[in-house]
């Protein structure tokens, strides 16, 4: 079993709400995740269009304001929070990359270390 590394508590992170993580201790967020529909989405905070920019325009702020669609503060690119496909954009056709994320018993969120295997956005699906 890949070693897994706590992002949050379940309850730390609403239904509609985005927040941004460090779970690599690299001095920024690199890791952002989405609650929508009762789900939980992760996502490298990295827009595809232009060598990886982070995405955000302040500190968690990944969504448009109905809360339907991550944006990049950078190029006003618009993703698609369950596929993280560009839907508007410089990018369109390009997705986010998906991170391999685990939710506990609890509801906690972990991030995989090492990655492989079924991702839960698989598993929601």
């Amino acid at each position: 079993m890949a070693a897994k590394v706590l992002l949050c508590r379940g309850d730390m992170l609403a239904e509609g709400q985005s927040r941004g993580f460090d779970p690599w201790c690299e001095g920024r967020d690199t890791v952002l995740l989405v609650r929508h529909g009762g789900k939980v989405f992760g996502w490298r905070d990295a827009c595809p269009h232009h060598g990886g920019t982070p995405m955000a325009w302040r500190k968690d702020a990944y969504l448009n304001a109905d809360r339907t669609r991550i944006v990049c503060a950078a190029h006003g690119a618009q993703f698609d929070i369950a596929s993280g496909l560009c839907t508007l954009g410089p990018c369109l056709g390009q997705s986010l990359q998906c991170v391999d994320i685990e939710l506990s018993s609890e509801q906690d969120i972990y991030i995989r270390r090492d990655g492989g295997g079924e991702t839960e956005h698989d598993k929601q699906r």
